[in-house]
């Protein structure tokens, strides 16, 4: 159950400078439209959430959005950018609408962006900064990667805040995923250990959608639509063939939401395996059988996640996030499916398609772009106003600011038992439980 604590933002000040959007803020408090800087989102939704809640002050969040009074004088601060981690639609998107908000919005002219991810904030790797303004970041929505570049992999802390140090800066946005979201806590950390006014405040990145706490990520939604183009194109595949099977793997180490939403978007999956519900290939490989048998093709949909549980032991190797490489189970499952007909002596013909890096490398789409912007947004009046060592993201459709330590703290990851599965199960039809389906087809 969530503190009220965990949800208390660090700031590093008062405010106590008139915002340039001072006019632009309604005075009428909180609406079904707007929360007032003063009122705080609940955490909880439902009556029997806050029912269980028994007395003492109710979970909430801080909204996002501008503030009245503001601690940074725009005149006077520089402002750094850097991307980290993989890639994924919508970083060009934050990017810009950083700049133009800092920029239009609040008259900041020194904004820099640092190439290459936080190597570009340590000297011995040489990566060179680049000025931004609201004219070169002008078009850069319309192509898909950063034009800031990024890396993957820890760097040195101290490092880093020695080189914000010796440039002046005093706000820092770090646009990346939970890795580089614990880096950003690092630095924060060192901050306030050298007693430091600078404001570390992240835009998180998850293709996966994996990060908990923020709402959908974003390019998430342009992830699972272009997703859905690979299994429309699978289905296509599969069905104009005897024994039909197409196969596609998509994005999802540990949580199966591309895989989910995708499926969901055309109708056309008949499995999709992810790796928060664990199966029994004895059982899903009779099934299936029994599905193109009875249908003349199928389509299977799997996150790169899903059924690791299956390969075999292999060394513990690691990226240069630290994060475990998984094995590749697309290409298993493809060899077992192939010998499992092949056994049956039943017809096949599968087609496997990974379509995982041209999804990344996509532009935005226009609700990602917009989400994006609203962000970007949401962390320049955050950073500007004194917040630090948070991100920001949505929760129950408000935009709101989020301690790094609470969004780094657990995965967000599809439930087994709630709607989202749920919803899966009825549009596939696949058994909620392969080992029953032996069972059924004994």
């Amino acid at each position: 159950m969530i503190d009220p604590a965990q949800l208390q933002v660090r700031t590093l000040g008062e405010g106590r400078i008139t915002s340039p959007l001072d006019a632009l803020i309604p005075a009428h408090g909180s609406t079904q439209h707007y929360v007032d800087e003063g009122d705080r989102v609940l955490f909880d939704d439902t009556q029997a959430m806050l029912a269980a809640r028994t007395g003492g002050e109710l979970p909430s969040f801080e909204p996002g959005g501008a503030r009245r009074r503001i601690f940074f004088d725009p005149s006077k601060i520089r402002v750094g950018i850097v991307t980290c981690g993989g890639l994924c639609p919508g970083l060009n998107d934050v990017i810009r609408g950083l700049v133009l908000t800092l920029n239009n919005q609040y008259g900041v002219s020194r904004i820099i962006g640092f190439r290459n991810g936080y190597q570009g904030l340590v000297p011995r790797h040489g990566r060179s900064i680049v000025e931004l303004t609201p004219e070169s970041v002008e078009y850069v929505n319309e192509h898909g990667g950063t034009i800031l570049g990024t890396s993957r992999g820890n760097q040195d802390p101290d490092e880093i805040v020695d080189c914000l140090e010796q440039l002046g800066v005093n706000i820092l946005f770090v646009i990346g995923g939970d890795g580089s979201m614990r880096g950003a806590l690092r630095i924060s950390e060192v901050v306030a250990a050298r007693e430091r006014r600078i404001a570390v405040v992240g835009v998180p990145k998850t293709i996966d959608n994996d990060i908990p706490y923020i709402g959908q990520s974003f390019g998430f939604q342009t992830a699972f639509a272009k997703a859905a183009e690979s299994i429309r194109a699978a289905h296509v595949e599969a069905a104009a063939q005897p024994g039909g099977i197409g196969l596609v793997q998509l994005m999802g180490r540990h949580s199966g939401f591309i895989a989910s939403y995708a499926a969901l978007a055309n109708n056309d999956a008949d499995y999709v395996l992810i790796p928060e519900v664990p199966f029994s290939l004895d059982g899903f490989l009779p099934d299936l059988r029994h599905r193109v048998a009875t249908r003349g093709h199928a389509l299977v949909v799997v996150a790169e996640g899903a059924g690791q549980e299956h390969l075999e032991e292999a060394p513990v190797r690691l990226d240069a996030s630290g994060n475990r490489k998984l094995g590749d189970f697309g290409l298993f499952l493809r060899e077992r499916i192939l010998a499992d007909f092949a056994q049956a002596g039943q017809e096949v013909n599968l087609k496997y398609i990974d379509p995982s890096y041209a999804i990344r490398s996509v532009p935005a789409n226009p609700y990602d772009s917009v989400y994006c912007l609203r962000l970007a947004q949401a962390a320049v009046h955050a950073a500007m106003a004194g917040r630090t060592e948070m991100v920001v993201g949505q929760w129950r459709g408000r935009f709101v600011h989020v301690p790094i330590p609470l969004a780094v703290s657990a995965r967000n990851q599809v439930d087994p038992d709630g709607d989202l599965w749920l919803s899966v199960l009825e549009a596939t039809g696949q058994p909620a439980n392969f080992a029953a389906a032996i069972r059924r087809l004994a």
